[in-house]
């Protein structure tokens, strides 16, 4: 098997806990250098691991031929570009970029460097999310008419952190709308139009912490919410159809698995418990489903295949662009008060 060498840029939360450990666990793919101002941070998870303090260093070497950029949002377009340049595949965190126009100019040079260029949205991956899709391709609800996803936590402090600051590409719905976007898009395609309400609920917020997205499809209604002051949940997905409605509760296991230092591979993996388990309501009456085992390790399993055998990206740049598009059009209309249409 042919071994991909890999340089992770940035090691943060989402760079120690949702990238490092599944590269890690994928067999072809190489970690062998970190970015980062933490050495010993990065030394207790991976002793030995070269460490180097810039992206200008780890371009340096040759041989790696993978940079994961894990860094704050706003620093997505600039760091990608010099990979790029650089002649290095990329994938960035999500979300892709700070806006439209970034993401089309990545698209735009890694095609002139002939270089794979995809972005890490791994809620592809819950184990909610994959047993809607089964859900779906069964024609369980037959034609869909409401969608509605909830991403939604209880955080009454806003914290010192950069997600939470007045900084471009801040923000929740940058953070976790970006998710909900990416599924609905997967499953539904671009919209005919984005209605969206988007504000700081907290007293010292300086950036978004709710947001309620309506995304239009002729008669279908599909509703992204997320809220950073709820203290009880309701359901995290609500699908109705012609034929059955779908509810579930609960979120996938594999982020606190991975807090917990628990990796794909480990008995269980991506396993939700049975009381989580969604309820399928037909004709027939009521049905609990069983979820698919979440899979976060199947996206850089499918990069590998990408960067060895020239296979289709598990997540492509132009989809990630699409994200960074709704989120744009959601923006104008919470400021306007008003429907956006898709251009």
């Amino acid at each position: 098997m042919r071994e991909v060498k890999a340089g992770l840029v940035g090691f943060g939360f989402s760079g120690e806990t949702f990238h490092a450990p599944i590269i890690h666990a994928v067999e072809g793919l190489t970690m062998t250098t970190v970015v980062s101002s933490n050495t010993d941070k990065v030394h207790r998870s991976f002793p030995g691991m070269n460490v180097v303090s810039s992206l200008e260093e780890l371009l340096t070497d040759k041989e790696i031929e993978l940079v994961i950029i894990t860094t704050p949002n706003e620093f997505h377009f600039p760091m990608a570009k010099k990979a790029l340049e650089a002649g290095k595949h990329v994938v960035l965190e999500k979300p892709f970029t700070v806006s439209a126009e970034e993401g089309e100019r990545l698209i735009e040079i890694a095609k002139e460097q002939e270089r794979l260029l995809s972005v890490y949205h791994n809620r592809r991956y819950d184990s909610d999310f994959l047993t809607i899709q089964k859900l779906m391709k069964e024609e369980q609800f037959g034609t869909i008419m409401t969608y509605e996803a909830h991403y939604d936590r209880y955080r009454a402090e806003v914290r010192d952190r950069w997600r939470e600051q007045d900084k471009k590409g801040s923000g929740i719905l940058f953070d976790l709308g970006s998710h909900l976007i990416d599924q609905a898009l997967t499953l539904f395609g671009k919209p005919d139009g984005v209605y969206a309400d988007i504000i700081a609920q907290r007293e010292e917020g300086k950036t978004d912490d709710y947001f309620h997205l309506i995304l239009q499809y002729g008669k279908k209604r599909v509703i992204l919410h997320g809220g950073s002051l709820v203290k009880k949940h309701g359901p995290r997905y609500q699908i109705h159809g012609m034929k059955g409605s779908f509810l579930k509760w609960g979120i996938d296991p594999q982020e606190e698995s991975l807090k917990a230092g628990r990796v794909p591979g480990d008995e269980g993996w991506g396993e939700e418990k049975s009381e989580e388990y969604g309820v399928l309501t037909n004709e027939d009456g009521e049905h609990i489903i069983p979820s698919l085992p979440g899979s976060y390790q199947t996206y850089y399993k499918e990069l590998y295949q990408a960067l060895i055998q020239a296979s289709a990206l598990p997540v492509m740049a132009e989809e990630a662009l699409d994200v960074i598009k709704v989120i744009e059009l959601a923006l104008r209309s919470s400021e306007l008060k008003k429907m956006m249409l898709w251009e």
